[in-house]
């Protein structure tokens, strides 16, 4: 199965977002600084799973 670069950074995106804003809603209130970190998280996901390049598959596989 072949998995794009885009595919993995909107996933990756998604998971740290997520993540960051189940963290950041723990007392019920969202501040600017942690929907600021949410959109840090997203962006850095992004940026750096678009640079690492997908694995070259083997040729025996």
């Amino acid at each position: 199965m072949r998995i794009s670069s885009i595919a993995k950074s909107i996933t990756a995106g998604l998971a740290a977002g997520a993540t960051a804003a189940v963290t950041a809603m723990q007392d019920s209130t969202l501040t600017t600084g942690e929907g600021v970190t949410i959109a840090l998280a997203i962006l850095g996901a992004w940026g750096i799973t678009w640079a690492v390049p997908n694995k070259q598959p083997s040729a025996g596989a």
